[in-house]
């Protein structure tokens, strides 16, 4: 993810032993003109970190580099693990910089050459950093163009810009180029708030559809991710794992593992693995240690769990509130009730979690499968009881995350068996660790009473969800008398709520609340006998709502028809992070097995400036997908604490959503 030639991040070179700070690597990293920029000024929750008595830096969390030889580097925490940002912000640096994408090098997620970063997560980097990173763009073209009129001797207003140098507009023969400018300088500047960054009548490379810039490399395996990193005298480690999340290792027999030629076994405390220079004989050895758990007995299971979140759910918090929920039940003349169920997901992302930690003296490098390379630096440090500037995380390229990948649990397992074993080690899961350890998308109930009248306007909506989390429960249509709440946290849940880990998964609460939400509002608009799309504008007064509506029924085809309409068109509104989504899809139903095959999916999404329409297109394909999968096929089945789906072959899935009263 990156080519600048002064930064010695090969997988396979012996670690440098620079371990500085941010402006000492400023100091040292040759001439050139610096940018420094932050995303975090005014982040609440930079702020929620500061107040738990955190030291993290404030000055400014990225920066770019432009470089004596012309090239420009951004440096930034942020990793690319398939959403395309190694693409995006190139685009946005270059347009705003003058220069050819081709001269922009990526440099992402190393903590030793990057400033702090809260991680990669909630799809923010495009939306959030983006602007600022354009802003710096603008701002070190500002700066180039300054020392170009004193070199000049001309005002700055007579020059332009193009591909990396800069013109005289009315002698084109007088020009210097980017690289003439910032050899034998070195000029730090941080980004100011007043630089103004071009229109959209102004791009050359933003909004363009780009092949993503890491494309052969992934289709030809030259890619680099965790896995493939292969370090002199490394181990392959396999871990002892217990059958459950509440299992109490009783007794355990090693004796038959210690017997295998090269096979060196460890238990530190928790932690029993094997360990080979060939990844088979470490699963042979694995397979060899004889244990005895003890497993308590449990009545939860994908069917009963959501009358226990039910029951151990705390009261709720208002999310929103508008009018009066008892005056929107006198002006209802239709009352609903509903209640949706909506069990647990894994994040089943290709690349399973994965790490390699290299330890030299007190310097130790990892280079890990993770969203968030400074927690894992700082958990690395803790676990190994060394200061964090002695430990260095290189982050190759992560095979998806979708969230799953924020916490570092194998990170912490390479770390301290490569501290026990004196050697380099590999810990990467296999599927079923994967699917074991994996933090799930929270199960979740929702309970939704809603009311409309003769004319079949929405007058009531009274909406709790339990466990999920509240982002995008907030309803958009124009209801005088709402009310949202939501009861208990979708990260983790209230102590005792789930029986094994949860967190964030693909925009996290959001799938759920649109689930609930939309099934409601087409049980509302057959209950008015009208046609679902013709109910929904009825009661939208949001423009871009109504928008993306109308272009996703134009495109569909759409037909109007009142529900029920006997056929197997379904339609969905939803927004996240500022993005206006409306989706319509066409299945067929076998309604003897009930089996659903989809036919089409058309969605249209207003998501304000696209920076790569090429990209924007794969993540909407990518989260169709992804949404069919998770509707259809993929609830977690368990028993306790034990997870029975192994695979993804696993022959038992069951249907991901339901209404309480048709689940079976």
């Amino acid at each position: 993810m990156k080519n600048d030639k002064f930064l010695n991040n090969d997988f396979t070179d012996n670690t440098s032993d620079l371990q500085f700070d941010r402006r000492e690597f400023l100091k040292l990293a040759g001439g050139g003109i610096f940018i420094l920029f932050s995303l975090w000024d005014s982040s609440p929750l930079l702020q929620e970190l500061q107040a738990q008595g955190r030291e993290l830096p404030t000055d400014f969390n990225a920066f770019l580099r432009i470089g004596e030889d012309g090239r420009v580097s951004l440096f930034t925490g942020k990793i690319e693990m398939g959403q395309g940002i190694i693409t995006s912000l190139a685009q946005m640096l270059a347009d705003e910089l003058d220069v050819p994408l081709e001269a922009v090098d990526m440099v992402m997620g190393d903590t030793d050459l990057c400033p702090w970063d809260m991680g990669t997560f909630g799809s923010r980097t495009t939306r959030f950093f983006g602007p600022p990173l354009r802003a710096a763009g603008a701002e070190g073209r500002k700066v180039l163009l300054e020392l170009a009129a004193e070199q000049l001797k001309i005002p700055a207003t007579n020059l332009i810009t193009e591909n990396g140098v800069i013109f005289d507009k009315t002698d084109r023969k007088r020009k210097l180029s980017y690289a003439e400018l910032a050899k034998g300088k070195k000029i730090e500047r941080k980004l100011s708030e007043k630089v103004t960054v071009k229109s959209p009548a102004e791009f050359k490379i933003i909004n363009q559809p780009l092949t993503r810039r890491d494309a052969r490399e992934k289709v030809t395996g030259e890619a680099k991710f965790a896995g493939d990193i292969q370090l002199p005298g490394m181990l392959y480690a396999r871990i002892l794992r217990p059958p459950s999340h509440d299992a109490r290792l009783v007794d355990v027999d090693l004796s038959a593992a210690q017997q295998i030629e090269g096979v060196q076994v460890i238990r530190d405390g928790d932690l029993i693995a094997v360990l080979h220079k060939y990844p088979d004989v470490a699963e042979q050895a694995l397979e060899k240690i004889k244990a005895k758990f003890d497993v308590p007995d449990s009545s939860l299971d994908e069917n009963t769990i959501f009358d226990h979140l039910l029951k151990v759910a705390p009261e709720g918090e208002v999310v929103a509130e508008s009018g009066s929920v008892m005056d929107g039940e006198k002006e209802a003349s239709v009352i609903i009730e509903q209640t949706y169920l909506d069990g647990y997901k894994s994040h089943a992302t290709i690349e399973p979690h994965t790490a390699v930690v290299k330890i030299e003296g007190n310097k130790v490098t990892v280079w890990p499968s993770s969203q968030t390379p400074f927690r894992a630096k700082e958990e690395v440090a803790e676990a190994l009881g060394i200061p964090p500037e002695n430990v260095r995380v290189i982050s190759p390229f992560v095979g998806g995350g979708f969230g799953g990948k924020s916490r570092n649990l194998q990170v912490v397992e390479a770390a301290r068996l490569a501290k026990l074993t004196g050697k380099p080690v590999q810990v990467a899961w296999s599927r079923k660790e994967e699917f074991f350890y994996d933090s799930f998308r929270p199960a979740a109930v929702v309970k939704i009473k809603s009311g409309i009248n003769t004319d079949g306007r929405i007058k009531l909506w009274d909406y709790h969800v339990y466990f999920a989390g509240d982002r995008g429960s907030q309803q958009f249509y124009n209801v005088p008398h709402h009310r949202t709440l939501s009861h208990g946290s979708g990260w983790g849940g209230t102590r005792g709520s789930h029986p094994f880990a949860t967190g964030a998964w693909r925009a996290p609460a959001n799938n759920t609340n649109t689930f609930a939400r939309e099934s409601q509002i087409d049980i509302m608009a057959a209950r008015a006998k009208k046609d679902p799309l013709e109910f929904r504008l009825q009661n939208l007064a949001d423009e871009k709502f109504i928008r993306v509506l109308k272009k996703a029924g134009e495109t569909f085809g759409w037909r109007p028809a009142p529900a029920p309409s006997n056929r197997g068109w379904g339609i969905a509104l939803g927004i996240d992070s500022g993005t206006y989504v409306a989706t319509i899809a066409e299945v067929e139903v076998d309604k003897n097995s009930g089996d659903v095959q989809v036919k089409r999916v058309v969605c249209a999404q207003d998501m304000g400036l696209v920076i790569n329409p090429e990209g924007a297109t794969i993540q909407m394909e990518g989260c169709i997908t992804m949404g069919l999968g998770y509707a259809l096929k993929e609830d977690i089945q368990f028993r306790g604490g034990k997870i029975l789906n192994e695979n993804f072959d696993w022959p038992h899935q069951t249907m991901g959503l339901s209404c309480i009263f048709c689940r079976r």
